[in-house]
């Protein structure tokens, strides 16, 4: 098979393109797409050597546990890495001097597969790395207990628009010197004990400072920490200017390196690490005293490390930055709210109309606000093409023959308890009432719960129960295995986003704003980013009220079946007119705004200066 023209990796042949006659065949449908939106750059080799003068000129060193750029490298299990991907998109994009440093997870997270009766079975997932990335030279080591673990490095460049791209950098201890359990630290994401866990982070924050120096990015000038799973990286940069012959441990030099980004919103999201176990890995790397003072007197607590040695500190929507203040008092949180890199999660029949009427969206996210001048018969057009692509897949895969006139409502994310995916089947009898008095309206539902998260595999089962009860009334199915490319199918597809979040647990969310990148309005809890990007009756529709601080599954749920009957049932079946001005305006709003664009200028104006 021929060489992938893009990135020079081996091509398969599912991924194959016509172009001026000829067909070109990709390792993946990254490079596809790549290639599909700029032909004239297919000969930008991804993973071409970086010249020293390129590497001194980075500045911004980006950590994070997960990176999800591709489906066909499945480093990432969900929202965080899928963040961290669309950020350096957007960096390449913008020309922001970056670096990335990531694991890389031999086995992946899980492919899922579901029984009938909702049962989550996970499977390994079968990548081959050399496939696409470039293997380095380097290796660095981490002494830990009284052997060393042995890092080595492998490569990924993300193009950006101007052909200007970003480093990825993922971390292998898979390496014929380290012990068979070392050289399984990158087998699986978030998978094992205490133990394993706090081993992979250890090479994250500690050996990604190291391999960053083995290569030669001497010019960095900001540690970004996006969550705290790499914030030994702290102590890594304390101990080598202690090393460097300071006289004491200069935390206000590191402080001055260092920004951190939270995505968690509750006490128990954040990595804590009894100190025998840090101890004993790290052999008193810095004093006990210290280790305390920065992380917590109890145990070693990830974000109290990252609070501690970060000057600046922010969360991840508005809300999300109050809550962290409150978590966290004596700290100064700003916040920065999440968004999603625009050319990515465009469909293509939206992205045929804003290539129409928005020529410049691609470089200027902002100029999405011009969709309120779009014809909404083409708006219609366009959406109905997306719609029916996904209507096409789920009967294909399904055999549920739903039906492609009927109001379709999509629900896809982590299956975690506290999203309440089951929400809108808290009262069935009033559900069927409503669709059969307001009009018609079907599910879609998608998401893996965590192997270890039982609750989460309890809701899953539940939604299938309820398609079942619901069977002949409601069409309701459940997609297997939720990955990046469904997602996109999803959101762009279906006709209404449903969030049901219990407040105040939801940080950001970002599959809403992907949604409104595709004309998809939501129906939503307001907490994250719905918050700042809800108004009601013309970007979507809010459930609940500001008033409510906390959650309350009965009166959310009557206020859900109110939206639905009252509000958006009957102006998609009589008001299509109107219908489609939420379309644009959930464009032209929301998509404008909530995009890693805006986002990562936001970082270099207020976190890298």
């Amino acid at each position: 098979m021929d060489r992938d023209p893009v990135c020079g990796m081996i091509a398969k042949e599912e991924f194959k393109y016509e172009f001026k006659g000829k067909i070109f065949y990709f390792c993946s449908n990254l490079c596809k797409n790549e290639f599909k939106n700029s032909p004239d750059k297919y000969l930008k080799h991804r993973h071409r050597s970086y010249e020293s003068e390129e590497i001194k000129e980075r500045k911004i060193a980006y950590f994070s546990m997960e990176i999800g750029i591709d489906s066909s490298i499945p480093t990432y299990s969900g929202g965080l890495g899928i963040l961290a991907g669309d950020f350096i998109k957007s960096c390449a994009d913008l020309k922001v001097p970056l670096v990335a440093v990531t694991l890389l997870y031999e086995k992946g997270y899980f492919n899922q597969k579901l029984d009938a009766q909702g049962n989550q079975q996970e499977l390994p997932v079968q990548w081959n790395r050399e496939d696409f990335l470039k293997p380095l030279p380097n290796k660095v080591g981490i002494k830990v207990e009284n052997r060393d673990i042995f890092i080595g490095a492998w490569q990924y460049n993300v193009l950006g628009i101007s052909s200007y791209s970003i480093p990825i950098i993922f971390l292998d201890t898979d390496l014929e010197e380290n012990s068979e359990y070392d050289r399984g630290l990158n087998d699986f994401l978030y998978g094992g004990n205490q133990w394993y866990r706090l081993l992979q982070e250890i090479v994250l924050g500690i050996g990604g400072v190291r391999m960053l120096q083995s290569l030669g990015y001497t010019g960095i000038k900001k540690y970004h920490m996006n969550e705290g799973h790499a914030a030994f990286l702290t102590l890594e940069l304390l101990k080598e200017m202690k090393n460097n012959k300071e006289a004491e441990l200069n935390f206000e030099a590191v402080r001055e390196l260092c920004v951190f980004t939270t995505h968690t919103p509750v006490p128990a999201g954040h990595d804590q690490f009894p100190y025998d176990l840090v101890n004993n890995a790290l052999r008193r790397f810095l004093p006990l005293d210290v280790l305390k003072m920065l992380g917590g007197e109890e145990q070693l607590n990830m974000t109290f490390l990252a609070l501690n040695l970060s000057k600046y500190i922010n969360g991840v929507a508005k809300k999300h930055g109050e809550v962290s203040r409150s978590m966290f008092p004596e700290y100064s949180i700003e916040s920065i709210t999440n968004g999603v890199h625009s050319s990515t999660w465009v469909c293509e029949s939206f992205k045929k109309l804003y290539d129409k009427y928005i020529p410049d969206w691609k470089n200027d996210s902002f100029s999405l606000r011009y969709a309120l001048s779009i014809p909404g018969d083409n708006i219609w057009k366009a959406h109905q093409e997306a719609k029916n692509k996904l209507i096409d897949y789920v009967n294909e895969k399904t055999g549920k023959e739903m039906d492609y006139k009927t109001l379709t409502i999509g629900f896809a994310r982590r299956a975690a308890s506290y999203k309440r995916a089951d929400l809108i089947f808290s009262d069935i009898d009033r559900l069927i009432k409503i669709a059969n008095d307001a009009g018609k309206i079907q599910f879609i539902f998608s998401g893996k719960a965590h192997p270890q998260d039982g609750m989460g595999k309890d809701l899953i089962k539940k939604i299938i129960a309820a398609s079942k009860w619901l069977e002949n009334k409601i069409k309701v199915v459940y997609l297997e295995n939720y990955d990046k490319e469904l997602a996109k199918l999803l959101v762009s597809g279906v006709d209404l986003w449903l969030n049901t979040p219990r407040k105040p647990q939801e940080a950001s969310g970002t599959s809403g704003m992907k949604a409104a990148h595709n004309g998809v309005p939501s129906l939503s809890i307001l907490d994250g980013w719905w918050i700042e990007g809800c108004i009601e009756d013309i970007t979507g529709w809010s459930i609940g009220t500001p008033q409510n601080m906390e959650s309350n599954d009965q009166q959310d749920a009557s206020s859900l079946y109110d939206k639905l009957e009252f509000a958006i049932i009957p102006t998609f079946y009589v008001g299509r007119e109107y219908w489609i001005n939420i379309m644009r305006h959930a464009i032209a709003i929301n998509a404008s705004f909530f995009n890693t664009h805006r986002m990562a200028l936001q970082y270099v104006l207020n976190a890298y200066d």
